[in-house]
């Protein structure tokens, strides 16, 4: 019939695409030479993909349209898997052919670089490149055993995966690190004093820490004591003053007297925890902190590293920086210090860290403990003078493009430079005015309204900087009672405080004014207390507090003030407006005072005298407590300086106060 025609024309294309699928041709041609519909349908039971069921099951479905339905169906079936077999496998063959061929690309890529790198001489970068590098390394046992189980596992990386990329950039970071490379300490004490007093004046107390680090190697190399290495043998110091005297660059300094190699670690504003101990190498763009990179460019492992602006370390959610340096500045601890990078131990045992800092109050105090401090509390005059021509002279005639033999400017015309346009503990500000003063003559030899060589004399300062920036004030400040003269420290060394007081009728109390902390308003309220309690000793009519309010001020309101010592200037105010005895204008004072009247010891005593003797002061009240401190001020300022002792606020009024009457008798002589 023509339905079981059509049916044989279908199977037999089923079949014919099956057969060649399988790559039977030579059956394809005897299937074609079937013509009847039945006889085509029996050939299916040739069929090696027809169980013995489905055989029995064409005899017996004599129909021949339907025994073709049946076999037509079981050959759809077959071709469909065979057509997706063929899919996967041309997908698989296809994948391979890709893999291989890029493999095959890369083999021959490597080799050209590596020709390339036979012939420049440079290495390949491949895992047999890192093996050789890590061999000739003088890697620690813990860091070598890291690095051969990284290089292991570069080699069973693919180059097309992400690790491979990280693989290899932590090798190359422990690689490139100095291990075993030390500079030779130069053990020459003489020379090395003589370089540090060649880069910087003054700073004795630096100065000889060094040369006692110097010494204590030198004296071990002579009698052939290996030196000081691993647990407690690091060296950490720590530099403390105001801006300007020199701390960073006496870091450069140090490590040119040493002989070693030099490394800047610039801490400040620094809040991520990972910026010291590094990043985990999980993390995107992780790299090692700051201090395994300052090492790394210092090319030794016995490098002197500063740790610039240390108490400007900040904290927030990503941890506190200065926690993790507990670690780094530990001599017990940093022989075995581990970056989170790296995850192998390194020995900073042998690194020199010199930390510097404007004020140790915001330091941490556990951090602060583990480092030596030496405060550098600021210049003399003498040492400013001798600083600015031996150093910043030269190198401000150099930038204005002038010569020493063009220009001369005289240790008086410095002189008043320091006095009367600067005022400040260390040098930059005198270093900025005598650029000026070199720009402004540069200016007028380029016109050609001024000839080569110009002498600038004492007198000449003003005609080529302006008038004076600051004056010696004491004596009109302190001209009316119920004014002192006190003596603080700040972040930018020693200064001179004025504390003002008045009383007016109103309810009684005390304002407070000047932007003053808690414990200084405290200091204010024990000092009224002490003199209402003992007006009767001090000379001063107890009625005098009787509806009467009292008013404290502390000029330079915006800037906020803190501190103790600030107690007996607060009471010799108060007691000088009461009894209208001003106070004396040479007379600078500090200290804490107390209910009964005791004068307490305070902090920065070498900052003070050193404010005191640039505000034109020559006598200054201490605390008996703090009459030791005296030594640590330069001889030629305690030379000029004449310094009470008190033990109870009494001696600080006999030396502060002037005597009694002396107001009304210059009200009468005016």
């Amino acid at each position: 019939s023509d339905a079981a025609a059509e049916l044989a024309r279908e199977y037999r294309a089923v079949m014919e695409n099956i057969l060649e699928a399988r790559g039977a041709g030579r059956i394809i041609e005897l299937l074609r030479s079937v013509t009847d519909p039945g006889a085509l349908a029996d050939t299916a039971g040739y069929s090696p993909d027809y169980d013995f069921a489905q055989k029995v099951e064409i005899l017996e479905t004599l129909d021949v349209e339907a025994r073709l339905r049946l076999v037509l169906g079981w050959a759809k079936d077959t071709l469909g898997d065979l057509t997706l077999r063929q899919r996967i496998r041309t997908d698989v063959e296809e994948g391979m052919e890709k893999t291989q061929r890029e493999y095959l690309l890369r083999r021959q890529m490597d080799a050209i670089k590596k020709e390339l790198g036979e012939l420049n001489g440079e290495s390949s970068g491949g895992p047999d490149d890192y093996r050789g590098r890590a061999a000739e390394a003088a890697l620690p046992d813990g860091v070598r055993q890291a690095v051969e189980r990284e290089i292991d596992k570069l080699e069973r990386t693919s180059e097309q995966s992400p690790e491979h990329g990280w693989i290899r950039a932590w090798l190359d970071t422990v690689l490139e690190l100095p291990c075993g490379e030390r500079s030779d300490d130069r053990l020459d004490v003489g020379e090395a004093g003589r370089i540090l007093d060649e880069d910087h004046d003054g700073l004795r107390d630096v100065k000889d820490r060094i040369l006692e680090h110097l010494a204590v190697r030198k004296l071990r190399s002579e009698r052939g004591l290996a030196p000081v290495t691993g647990r407690g043998a690091g060296a950490i110091l720590a530099l403390v003053g105001p801006p300007g005297v020199g701390k960073t660059s006496l870091g450069e300094s140090v490590a040119r007297a040493l002989g070693r190699n030099f490394a800047r670690v610039a801490l400040g504003g620094v809040r991520d925890e990972a910026e010291i101990r590094g990043h985990r190498r999980t993390y995107v763009g992780a790299q090692p902190g700051r201090l395994v990179r300052a090492i790394r460019e210092a090319g030794t492992m016995n490098p002197v590293v500063m740790l610039d602006e240390v108490d400007k370390l900040g904290a927030d959610y990503r941890g506190d920086p200065s926690s993790a340096l507990l670690e780094v500045l530990d001599p017990a601890q940093n022989h075995t210090f581990r970056d989170h990078y790296l995850e192998v131990e390194l020995d900073l045992s042998d690194v020199l860290f010199v930390a510097t800092a404007n004020v140790a109050d915001t330091i941490p105090g556990p951090l602060l403990d583990r480092m030596e401090v030496i405060r550098l509390d600021g210049y003399t005059e003498d040492e400013k003078v001798a600083i600015a021509r031996h150093h910043l002279l030269g190198r401000q005639l150099s930038r204005s493009g002038l010569s020493a033999d063009e220009v001369t400017v005289s240790d008086g015309a410095i002189r008043t430079i320091v006095a009367d346009y600067t005022r400040e503990a260390g040098v930059r500000n005198l270093e900025r005015e005598l650029g000026r003063l070199l720009r402004k003559v540069a200016t007028r030899i380029a016109e050609g309204t001024l000839t080569a060589p110009v002498d600038v004399a004492e007198g000449d300062v003003g005609s080529w900087l302006g008038r004076p920036r600051f004056f010696f004030e004491t004596a009109d400040r302190v001209a009316v009672p119920g004014v002192a003269t006190g003596l603080a420290v700040t972040g930018m060394g020693g200064d001179v405080l004025y504390v003002e007081a008045t009383v007016m009728d109103g309810p009684e109390g005390l304002t407070l004014t000047g932007q003053l902390g808690e414990v200084m308003k405290e200091s204010a309220e024990i000092a009224l207390s002490f003199v209402r309690s003992h007006a009767g000793e001090l000379g001063i009519d107890p009625s005098a507090f009787g509806g009467k309010r009292f008013h404290v001020h502390v000029p330079a309101g915006a800037v906020p003030k803190d501190g103790p010592s600030a107690g007996v200037t607060m009471t010799t105010a108060l007691v000088s407006l009461l009894t209208d005895r001003p106070v004396r204008p040479v007379v600078g004072m500090t200290g804490e005072v107390t209910l009964q009247g005791r004068v307490l010891p305070i902090g920065g005593v070498k900052q003070k005298v050193l404010a005191a003797h640039r505000a034109g002061l020559t006598e200054v009240v201490l605390p008996r407590r703090n009459g030791g401190d005296v030594e640590d001020v330069p001889e030629p300022v305690r030379e000029q300086m004449t310094f009470h002792l008190a033990d109870e606020v009494g001696d600080v009024l006999a030396v502060a106060l002037e005597p009694a009457g002396s107001a009304a008798a210059r009200a009468e002589a005016a």
